[in-house]
């Protein structure tokens, strides 16, 4: 809805352009922010830096992925789980889902810019780019190191509340709060606060580099906003993805924690 608002005004030359366009030549020539500071960020909305990196994080958490699906299935060899146990992990299908979710940005941004044909900031006059709105440096940015973070913090804390929840069934202990776990998953603090630590800094991370592109003169403030839309809906699109198919998502999690809990659990 925000993207199709901010499309909307961009495309039919609204007020807010007007104010968006006078922002922005106002940021470009602050000097309270350096430019080379600012390049740096900027550059890291790059697919020439961003993709090395959540190719790296792809080939790890998926090799973690592995090692987990491998003990599980040996588990279950075993005799360890019960019959009627957790299906086995498509240990694969997030770091492959979040490479395509880095491939369709340009597959949705470029016939975008295409089709609106906006001009860009006066420092990117004469250029050879075609359209800068939406920004494709700052899809690129929020798609490859939000999927990243996801991939490092979701597989984690759903490992220990898998974990945490099936000895919880095993032994019936109970709500037993004493020993740090969150008192309605059983997750270690330690790994929410990872979790939250990894998320705030993937945020301040591009914020960074939509300042930067902004103080660079290489986008107006919209054409970034749009850029965040657009991997707000990719990041959503693969969180779905992997909750439904990958194995050992949110409602096999619930399902094992009313498990866990027995008859009369809350």
């Amino acid at each position: 809805m925000l993207f199709a608002a901010l499309t909307w005004q961009v495309a039919g030359h609204g007020p807010l352009r007007t104010l968006d366009e006078r922002l922005g030549r106002t940021l470009a020539a602050a000097g309270d922010i350096p430019s080379g500071l600012a390049e740096f960020f900027a550059d890291l909305g790059n697919t020439v830096v961003a993709l090395p990196v959540l190719l790296v994080v792809m080939v790890w958490t998926g090799w973690r992925g592995r090692q987990r699906w491998l003990r599980e299935r040996e588990g279950e060899q075993g005799g360890a789980e019960a019959a009627g146990g957790p299906a086995p992990v498509r240990w694969w299908l997030p770091p492959l889902a979040a490479g395509l979710a880095l491939a369709a940005v340009p597959a949705l941004v470029v016939p975008l810019k295409l089709w609106l044909a906006r001009p860009g900031p006066p420092q990117m006059a004469g250029g050879a780019h075609d359209g800068f709105y939406p920004s494709g440096h700052g899809a690129t940015a929020a798609v490859a190191y939000g999927v990243a973070a996801l991939l490092l913090t979701r597989g984690r804390v759903r490992g220990q509340r898998r974990l945490r929840l099936r000895l919880r069934r095993r032994l019936r202990i109970g709500n037993d709060n004493g020993n740090g776990m969150d008192a309605r998953w059983g997750v270690p603090a330690a790994a929410v606060a990872l979790s939250v630590a990894v998320t705030v800094a993937v945020a301040l991370l591009n914020v960074g580099v939509g300042i930067g592109l902004v103080r660079r003169g290489y986008h107006w403030p919209l054409d970034v906003l749009g850029g965040w839309c657009l991997a707000g809906v990719l990041l959503a699109v693969w969180c779905a993805v992997c909750d439904r198919w990958a194995g050992g998502g949110d409602r096999a999690v619930r399902q094992e924690a009313g498990d866990a809990a027995g008859p009369g659990g809350t």
